[in-house]
């Protein structure tokens, strides 16, 4: 089994690139604007789904991007397929990771903080 997980694992790593460069290079869908960086990918042990953790910045609307990236989701596949010689290629279904934002958040709140531990 773990020789297994060690494949799969080799698997998200491969689409993660993957997807990573067709979203950058090859994706034409105008409601898609920002930087987005494929954070992480997870595929199902059936290789049937793969979860795509997409975190995106500067993006005129954080909700249209990624509603064009679920659109998309179609073409991104087909390109993963030529790209990435497996004999199936998973669906994708694309999640927002907010885990970057999140910590910009703690790091602002933590400077808030430090600034006031030095006046005691």
């Amino acid at each position: 089994m773990p020789e297994n997980n060690n494949r799969l694992g080799r698997i998200d790593e491969e689409y993660r690139k993957e997807i990573s460069n067709i979203i950058s290079y090859k994706l034409k869908n105008p409601n898609v604007t920002g930087l987005i960086s494929v954070t992480k990918v997870k595929v199902t042990n059936d290789l049937k789904y793969a979860k795509v953790y997409v975190s995106i910045l500067n993006s005129k609307n954080i909700k249209d991007t990624l509603a064009g990236l679920k659109k998309s989701s179609g073409f991104i596949r087909s390109e993963l397929a030529r790209s990435v010689n497996l004999r199936n290629t998973p669906e994708l279904i694309f999640e927002l990771d907010d885990s970057l934002e999140y910590g910009a958040r703690i790091d602002s709140i933590l400077k808030d903080i430090m600034p006031k531990k030095d006046e005691q």
